[in-house]
C-alpha cells in the first residue's frame, strides 16, 4: 500500500515539474504573441494553408510539448489542416528532448532533424492526397459546440469545418462568489509562482540526466521538487475543476483569437496548462501503475534484438505522455538502445500533445497516432538496415 501511495504522490509531483512547467512557458509565449498582435498570428496561419504543415512541424520541434499542445485546438476550430496536426505530432520530441540534448546533443541533432523532415513530408502528403482525412474532418465538423471561442461549427458542402462566431460569446462570463472568486484569483497567482519554481527545478532535473528524485520534504533540492510539484498539481486541479468558472475561462482546450489584457493572457495560459496537467497525471498513473503491477520494462522492450529495436521504439512512442519516452532517452544515453530506435521513437511519440486532442476528438487522435507510427516504423527500420545499431552514437563522455 505504501508503494502505491508513493507512486501516486510521485506522479502528482513529477507531472507538474517535468511537464506542466515547460508547457506553461510555450503556451504563455504563444498567447502573448496573440495578445500583442491582436490575433494576427492565427489569422495569418489560417490564410496560408501551404505553410501550415511547416509551421506545425516547427512548433512540434520545440523541446517539450508546449508548442505541439498549442496546435491541437487550432485544428478543432478549423484553423489548420489535419496534415498540420500530423506534422506537429511527428516533429514533437516531448520532454525526452531535454534529456538527449543534454546527454547526446549530436544524436539529438540527427534524430530530431530526421523527425522534422519526416514531419513536413508526411504533413504535405496527407493534405495533398487525403488518405482518409475527409472522414476525420467530417467527424470534427459534426460537433455542435467545439472547444473554440464560443464558435458553432457547421459542415460546408466540401466536408471541411467552417466556423461562425458571435462576438458576444468569445469570452465566457465568470461566475461571481464573494469567497470563490477571490480565492480562485489567489490560487491562480500561486499557480504561476509554482510554475516559475518548477521550471527552474525541471531544467536542473533534465540537465542532470533525469535522475530519480527522492519523495521527501525538507530544505533540499528533492524537498523543493516535492513541495513545488504537489502544490502546482493541486492548484492545477482546482483551477481546472473549479477555478476556471470564476476566472472567466469556462471552456478549455481551445485557441483564443485575442485577449483583453495581460492578466487575461496569463489566466488563459494557466488554465490551458492545468487542463493538460489533469490528462498528464492520468497518463503518469497509468504508466507507473502498469510498471508496478505488470512489471513493464520500457528499456528492455526498446533494446530488442536486431531490426525489432526500431519497431519497439516506435511502439513505445505510441504510449501517450512523456514518461516512457524519457525512460527510453535515458536508456539510450546509457548505450543500451540503438540510434534507429531513438529516431523511430522521436517520430512516433506525440508526448503530452495528444491529450487535448483525445479529450476533444478521440477519432482524430487515433488516426493521427496511426499516421505518426507508420513513418516511424519505415524510417527506423531503414536506418537500422543501412547503418546498423549505432549504439552510443553522439553520447557525451
Amino acid at each position: 500500500m505504501n508503494e502505491f501511495v508513493d507512486v501516486f504522490l510521485a506522479s502528482l509531483r513529477d507531472g507538474y515539474v517535468q511537464v506542466s512547467a515547460f508547457v506553461a512557458v510555450t503556451v504563455l509565449l504563444f498567447s502573448v504573441v496573440q495578445y500583442r498582435t491582436n490575433g494576427a498570428l492565427v489569422e495569418r496561419l489560417s490564410e496560408n494553408e501551404r505553410l501550415q504543415p511547416l509551421f506545425g512541424a516547427l512548433m512540434g520541434l520545440t523541446p517539450g510539448c508546449g508548442g505541439a499542445i498549442v496546435m491541437m485546438p487550432l485544428y478543432v476550430r478549423g484553423t489548420v489542416s489535419f496534415g498540420t496536426v500530423v506534422a506537429t505530432l511527428i516533429a514533437t520530441a516531448g520532454d525526452s528532448a531535454f534529456v538527449i540534448l543534454a546527454l547526446a546533443p549530436e544524436a539529438a541533432l540527427y534524430a530530431y532533424g530526421i523527425a522534422f523532415a519526416t514531419a513536413i513530408a508526411s504533413g504535405y502528403v496527407i493534405d495533398c492526397f487525403g488518405m482518409g482525412v475527409g472522414r476525420v474532418d467530417r467527424a470534427v465538423a459534426t460537433l455542435g459546440q467545439t472547444a473554440t471561442d464560443g464558435g458553432t461549427v457547421n459542415a460546408n458542402p466540401g466536408g471541411n469545418p467552417t466556423h461562425e462566431y458571435d462576438a458576444c460569446c468569445e469570452t465566457d462570463a465568470a461566475r461571481e462568489s464573494p469567497v470563490l472568486t477571490p480565492f480562485s484569483h489567489a490560487v491562480h497567482a500561486l499557480w504561476w509562482v509554482s510554475a516559475g519554481a518548477a521550471l527552474v527545478l525541471g531544467v536542473m532535473y533534465l540537465l542532470a540526466g533525469a535522475p530519480d528524485v527522492p519523495l521527501t520534504l525538507g530544505p533540499s533540492y528533492a524537498g523543493a521538487f516535492t513541495v513545488v510539484g504537489l502544490t502546482g498539481t493541486t492548484a492545477s486541479f482546482y483551477l481546472y475543476f473549479v477555478g476556471r468558472h470564476y476566472l472567466g475561462e469556462g471552456r478549455v482546450g481551445r485557441a483564443r483569437d485575442s485577449f483583453v489584457d495581460l492578466y487575461d493572457t496569463l489566466t488563459h495560459a494557466a488554465l490551458e496548462t492545468s487542463f493538460v496537467t489533469v490528462w498528464v497525471l492520468a497518463a503518469y498513473l497509468l504508466y507507473e501503475y502498469g510498471v508496478l503491477i505488470l512489471g513493464i520494462d520500457v528499456g528492455s522492450l526498446a533494446a530488442a534484438v536486431g531490426v525489432l529495436a526500431p519497431v519497439a521504439g516506435a511502439l513505445v512512442g505510441l504510449i501517450p505522455g512523456c514518461g516512457p519516452q524519457i525512460v527510453l532517452a535515458s536508456v539510450y544515453a546509457e548505450g543500451a538502445v540503438p540510434f534507429s530506435a531513438l529516431t523511430a521513437n522521436a517520430i512516433s511519440q506525440d508526448g503530452d500533445a495528444l491529450f487535448p486532442l483525445i479529450a476533444i476528438d478521440k477519432k482524430a487522435a487515433i488516426v493521427a497516432s496511426i499516421y505518426t507510427t507508420i513513418p516511424a516504423l519505415v524510417v527506423g527500420v531503414v536506418l537500422h538496415l543501412l547503418f546498423g545499431p549505432m549504439t552510443g552514437f553522439g553520447v557525451l563522455g
